[in-house]
């Protein structure tokens, strides 16, 4: 009598280390199919062995606090600045225990910008094979461009900008909107993050708007040239929050699986697995994007003025640069070496406050900044913080003591008290610390004649209450 044949099962599989899955039923088949031909457990075994899944990856634990260096280009010079400063170092030495950091520095315009382990405002992280999201944060390549409007009056210019811009929540309204390009769409709808109806949308109806916060369109005058140029300063919009969180929800899922115990702020993705290269193209299309929508407000007001302009280019912050096998983070930072993209032209742009000229400087690419320059003036405290200590004194009051002879307009709400000048950090503070720290080399300065800014707009809540009204 023949001895009945024990068919083998899915527990044979997993105890061999398979996977179960959408292929697991054709490799019982596989494996019955050679049992019953004759073959022994072992060999069956050996026959599956082709179709093993590869080893689950190292899981891989934080950096001991100290492991990666952190060039420090900014000092205190203050009480309040010390206090940044303290809060800065603190959240950079838990930003630089992520697994994929080789080296961190700061600005000297550094402040935190979020909970503790949150990549600064002012923070540069080199990693190695990993895009980290939210160390280029929603505000995704938010940037500045500046137009060479030539001999135009300044209040011509300022009011041509008032009539061409768009601040505020959300986008344009049907019927007011700037063309996109069929190219950049098409780009968009061959990319896997960028692809969605949601997407489109907003790449569609937030070609030519601004938003809000610190987020500006200034005049000013070349003290070089004695010209006038336009200056704004904006990041991605729409398209670039919803990129930043379709990133992070990937990121997220390498993070659990390849490290759970990097903060969730810092997870990655592996930039050679698929969904990297889909992501760092995103990054590429979402700046396109947003080069665009920054010439589409620079060509509206040139048209308007019927100017005859000279020189246009732009620098971005919030944003991640690839430099030899690494991945430079940018958060609030701006790369300060040639040809770092192929539209750089060597010079950076530094806006200060409202109050202040726009810094037009030639990078140093100095080795402990990691090659980058600040992008701003930066804060010494928050918002909240700069309300409190206002007292008595309205926005108002605050307003015109602050920008005398300025025309400041505030676009779409009250004065924003929280974006005036003394809510930053002093401006002759950061200029002689890009001097001190050899960061970049100022060459010309734009005074300003005026701005436009978002204003103090009431919440979105509020505005959607009233327009059901």
């Amino acid at each position: 009598m023949t001895e009945a044949i024990t068919p083998i099962t899915g527990d044979h599989l997993k105890a061999w280390g398979h996977r179960p899955g959408p292929a697991y039923p054709a490799l019982i088949d596989r494996a019955n199919a050679a049992l019953a031909g004759g073959a022994d457990l072992d060999a069956v075994r050996s026959l599956l062995a082709a179709d093993l899944p590869p080893p689950p990856p190292p899981v891989l634990q934080p950096q001991p606090a100290g492991a990666v260096p952190l060039h420090v280009n900014i000092a205190a010079e203050d009480a309040d600045e010390q206090k940044n400063l303290e809060d800065v170092m603190a959240t950079m030495v838990e930003v630089l225990k992520t697994p994929t950091a080789v080296a961190g520095s700061i600005m000297p315009d550094a402040c935190p910008a979020g909970p503790l382990g949150t990549i600064p405002v002012g923070g540069v992280v080199a990693a190695r094979n990993a895009i980290h999201p939210g160390m280029h944060s929603a505000d995704i390549c938010c940037s500045v461009m500046i137009t060479d409007l030539g001999h135009v009056d300044p209040k011509a210019a300022l009011d041509a900008a008032s009539a061409s811009t768009h601040f505020g929540p959300g986008g344009r309204e049907q019927g007011s909107r700037y063309t996109v390009s069929l190219d950049l769409l098409d780009q968009f709808r061959e990319n896997p993050f960028l692809k969605d109806g949601r997407m489109i949308h907003a790449a569609q109806a937030h070609m030519g708007t601004q938003g809000d916060g610190n987020h500006f369109l200034f005049i000013g005058r070349s003290r070089a040239t004695g010209r006038v140029a336009m200056v704004t300063h904006h990041g991605s919009r729409g398209p670039g929050g919803l990129l930043y969180k379709y990133g992070m929800e990937v990121a997220e899922r390498f993070r659990s699986e390849l490290s759970p115990g990097t903060l969730k702020q810092n997870a990655w993705i592996p930039a050679d697995t698929e969904e990297g290269r889909d992501y760092w193209e995103a990054l590429q299309i979402i700046r396109r994007w947003t080069k665009a929508n920054h010439n589409a407000l620079h060509q509206a007001v040139v048209e308007k003025l019927r100017a005859n302009p000279g020189d246009r280019y732009w620098n971005e912050h919030n944003f991640v640069f690839r430099r030899g096998d690494l991945f430079y983070h940018g958060k609030g930072a701006t790369p300060a070496w040639d040809g770092y993209a192929d539209d750089a032209t060597g010079l950076t742009l530094i806006p200060l406050n409202m109050a202040q000229p726009v810094l037009v400087a030639r990078g140093k690419n100095a080795d402990h900044a990691l090659g980058f320059a600040p992008h701003g003036a930066g804060r010494n405290f928050s918002r909240t913080e700069h309300k409190r200590r206002m007292g008595s004194v309205t926005p108002d009051q605050m307003l015109a003591s602050e920008t005398k002879g300025l025309d400041i307009r505030f676009h779409c709400g009250g004065i924003d008290a929280s974006e005036l000048p003394s809510s930053y950090k002093k401006a002759d503070t950061v200029i002689r610390q890009i001097g001190d720290y050899g960061l970049a080399e100022v060459v010309d300065c734009i005074d300003p004649y005026g701005c436009i800014m978002a204003g103090d707009v009431p919440p979105v809540w509020k505005t959607d209450r009233r327009r059901r009204r």
